[in-house]
């Protein structure tokens, strides 16, 4: 028998079949150009959680691939964190056409999220609907997602696609696309309505079955399931507080002209970014002296005030700025640090994975804790710890004795706990939210989830205060994420207070910072992907210097040259 390899190579026609290997190790085949979402169907018949998107080659892409070559495939659901984006996305599409030919005159808008699974919507063009009218609404949905209709991909001129959407009424569209930089768009049509979706949707309505629509005055809510129960409603929960910060921020957005992504582009282009700095951070000077004069005119005064919000808030500077004006007030406050008090390492609590969580409420020595507060508000002397995180050890910190007039302020994930100050006067403790609440959105139909400003806001600080790559970021997002649904969503509504963090320049200011961070993760790593996702929506924001940002700013926590960064107070 030869050894001469040439003997195994003959001319051959061109291949008419294609195979697609799974992450499970099954090979399918079919014809060249068969759309990816056909393999799927074939290969994971009724799925729950229903497969949307995949990687194929390691590249997310839509179900209408066409697979042209052999490749490899894992498959991506609704329990992951694009699927479920694909899932809202094709949902919120469907609500459109469903109000479209329901209410032609009628223009919907995403205004932003509810926590725990969904979306509020404000209708424009005519009044809020009626219960029975949403209730059709729900119906055409319903029909639409049995009929199966194929959701269609097409791109066409920018140029086209303002026009379409000038004719539609979509200025907001109009305004966006006069900023696209790149000749075409991606244009999907389901049923004939036409619209623009800032990411991938899914082939057809036909997996679309978990929704719900309910009134919610002015507007609706979209009630869909969450990532880690995909094929349920979460339980219907009211946030009035929540929904007064977002309703309060419109109004802010609107009065400032920069209701989307367009207008803000708009703005930075008209040379109006110091008359946005200015706005945006004297509503939060008068927000945060607003909330110093409750505290100092309460009766009984609070002698402790708890602040707790997600990751990237900026709850270290909003604190100062507190303590600040509690001082304008009179008053002296006084920073208890939380975490000082994390019980020692071997006896930290462990995630399901086996890992310490530091961010169970477990972690805290809530019984030292109580003990001591009490002791500081009477006024008695206390050795508060110190931890050291590198031995994982509590140590003897410095004696502390207050004065009557003192308030103690302790920033930390379990502030609005309940469970983390038992014993505690509920009359002396006074709770604050602060979260970045962002209803800029890019327009009407596409929302920035705040999980995306913050997860921007801390690149950039991980980058530039702890040496870590948008790569290190990114990967450890999912774990913060977990965390603040466990021990911070949970709670929200508890507080006395909500802060919004977000400033409607801001997003102009972060993008020359991120853009850079995001370009050097590593192509074919799995946090490539979302360093692609956030780098093809920051391609629609106009970039701005950041030397109109005052030295104060919460966004400076973020992206340096804070004056508060070194005070203690």
């Amino acid at each position: 028998m030869s050894n001469d390899p040439t003997t195994l190579v003959h001319p051959a026609e061109p291949r008419t079949c294609v195979q697609v290997r799974l992450s499970d190790g099954r090979i399918f085949a079919g014809p060249v150009g068969t759309p990816l979402h056909a393999f799927m169907r074939a290969a994971y018949p009724e799925a729950t959680p229903p497969v949307v998107a995949a990687l194929v080659d390691g590249d997310l892409v839509e179900l209408c691939y066409p697979v042209t070559k052999d490749v490899d495939v894992q498959p991506i659901d609704t329990a992951m964190n694009d699927g479920t984006r694909i899932y809202q996305r094709s949902l919120t599409f469907l609500l459109v056409v469903a109000v479209r030919e329901l209410f032609p005159e009628a223009h919907l808008t995403v205004d932003h999220s509810v926590t725990l699974g969904g979306f509020f919507c404000q209708v424009t063009g005519r009044e809020a609907f009626s219960q029975a009218e949403i209730e059709a609404i729900q119906r055409r949905m319903e029909a639409i997602v049995a009929a199966d209709e194929p959701i269609a991909k097409e791109r066409m001129p920018v140029a086209e696609a303002q026009a379409m959407f000038a004719a539609q009424g979509y200025d907001d569209k109009v305004r966006l696309l006069a900023y696209r930089e790149q000749p075409e768009i991606a244009v999907y049509n389901l049923r004939g309505v036409r619209d623009y979706f800032y990411g991938y949707m899914m082939p057809s309505t036909g997996a679309l079955r978990w929704f719900s629509l309910e009134p919610y005055p002015p507007g609706l809510l979209l009630r869909m399931p969450r990532r880690h129960e995909p094929a349920a409603l979460p339980p219907g929960r009211d946030y009035p507080k929540l929904m007064a910060v977002f309703r309060e921020y419109g109004h802010w957005l609107h009065i400032l002209g920069v209701e989307d992504m367009g207008s803000l582009n708009q703005a930075v282009e008209a040379g109006r970014m110091r008359e946005l700095v200015l706005v945006s951070e004297a509503l939060h000077e008068r927000d945060i002296a607003d909330i110093a004069n409750s505290i100092a005119g309460r009766e009984p005064r609070p002698r402790l005030v708890l602040v707790a919000g997600p990751s990237s808030s900026g709850k270290t500077t909003f604190a100062r700025r507190l303590a600040i004006q509690l001082k304008v007030n009179g008053l002296r406050p006084f920073a208890l640090g939380l975490d000082d008090y994390f019980v020692d390492r071997e006896h930290t609590p462990r995630d399901e994975h086996g890992e310490y969580d530091f961010e169970a409420l477990e972690a805290i020595n809530r019984e030292l804790f109580v003990e001591q507060l009490l002791a500081l508000m009477e006024g008695r002397a206390v050795r508060v710890p110190r931890y050291d995180f590198i031995q994982g050890k509590s140590t003897l910190g410095d004696e502390v004795r207050l004065p009557e007039d003192a308030i103690i302020i302790v920033e930390g994930i379990h502030g609005l706990n309940p469970n983390l100050v038992p014993g505690i006067p509920p009359e002396l403790v006074y709770r604050v939210y602060i979260s970045a609440l962002t209803q800029l959105n890019i327009d009407h139909h596409n929302r920035v989830p705040t999980t995306d400003l913050r997860l921007l806001r801390r690149m950039v600080r991980d980058a530039a205060t702890r040496g870590y790559s948008a790569r290190d970021t990114i990967e450890r997002w999912e774990s913060v994420r977990r965390g603040e649904e466990r021990n911070i969503f949970p709670y929200q509504e508890n507080c006395d207070v909500m802060f919004n963090s977000a400033l409607a320049y801001e997003l102009a200011v972060l993008k020359p910072l991120a853009e850079p961070l995001l370009l050097r993760v590593p192509r074919g790593s799995l946090e490539a992907i979302e360093a692609r996702r956030l780098l093809a929506f920051l391609r629609w924001v106009r970039p701005a210097g950041a030397e109109h940002v005052p030295e104060n700013s919460l966004l400076r926590e973020f992206i340096g040259g804070s004056i508060l960064a070194d005070w203690a107070f």
